[in-house]
């Protein structure tokens, strides 16, 4: 296990520009603003992978187009099933190039526009369609050693078909969790953390669009709800002071500073 998984460290979310993108040029430019932030600071770069089914560009190219830096254990990337076996090995391959070894292993939200995985592409038998624990044991098995792979956990589900899925993820290779948005204390995610040894990061939503936050834990948030991220950024380090924490869709300009007082 790596030691930067066992302790509590901010994970920040980076979203890579959409490939539609108008202002391309712009959008590239605060992406690479805050990548080089979050490595001064020494926290996770998590870059994702077409967030909410919307085609963008990949981490590892974006690192290699902008000639970004990868300092060690500071670079998560985000990787789902919705992809060409293809592109798969490529991205697998720039990240072993490149010393990433944190991969974040997700279904992923899909689209008409994204290919998807088939189970023949990985060697999965007995299953209809790919899923985060199939693509896990591909990796597992054919870049062996190579990564310290994570995935999510999502306490909004029924809890017993979450927990077993958790087991199915951790036989096929998960070495950490990360869970969805927790709002102040969840139940499911203490028991997550008691009953089991792979390190917990706990998310942190720190948007105050709350229609987002409803389509992440899955039930409705009126958008009236008083809601503040940083509140809750504060409660979540005081109810789970052992955890590292990821940070979903973090402002850069008033949120961002006062990351590190909040910290200590």
């Amino acid at each position: 296990m790596k030691d930067y998984l066992k302790e509590k460290l901010y994970h920040v979310e980076i979203l890579p520009p959409k490939q539609s993108s108008a202002k391309l040029e712009r959008d590239l430019e605060r992406f690479e603003m805050k990548y080089r932030k979050v490595m001064e600071a020494g926290y996770i770069a998590c870059i994702t992978d077409n967030a909410m089914g919307n085609l963008s560009f990949q981490g590892t190219e974006l690192i290699e187009e902008l000639g970004l830096d990868v300092p060690d254990e500071q670079v998560s990337i985000h990787l789902n099933t919705f992809h060409t076996k293809e592109d798969l090995d490529g991205i697998l391959g720039i990240c072993a190039e490149k010393g990433i070894v944190d991969i974040l292993v997700v279904s992923g939200d899909g689209s008409e526009r994204l290919p998807k995985l088939e189970p023949s592409d990985i060697g999965a038998v007995g299953v209809e369609s790919v899923t985060s624990v199939e693509l896990l044991a591909y990796i597992e098995r054919e870049y062996s050693g190579q990564f310290e792979l994570g995935v999510a956990f999502n306490p909004y589900e029924p809890r017993e078909h979450e927990f077993d899925k958790m087991k199915r993820k951790i036989d096929a290779g998960a070495k950490y969790v990360i869970t969805q948005p927790v709002i102040g204390r969840h139940e499911l995610v203490n028991e997550l953390i008691e009953t089991h040894d792979a390190p917990v990061i706990v998310e942190a939503w720190m948007s105050k669009k709350l229609h987002l936050l409803s389509d992440a834990v899955g039930y409705e948030i009126p958008e009236d709800t008083p809601y503040d991220p940083i509140d809750n950024l504060k409660t979540l380090h005081a109810n789970y002071p052992g955890s590292g924490v990821y940070l979903a869709l973090l402002g850069f300009k008033t949120q961002y500073p006062q990351l590190s007082a909040i910290w200590r």
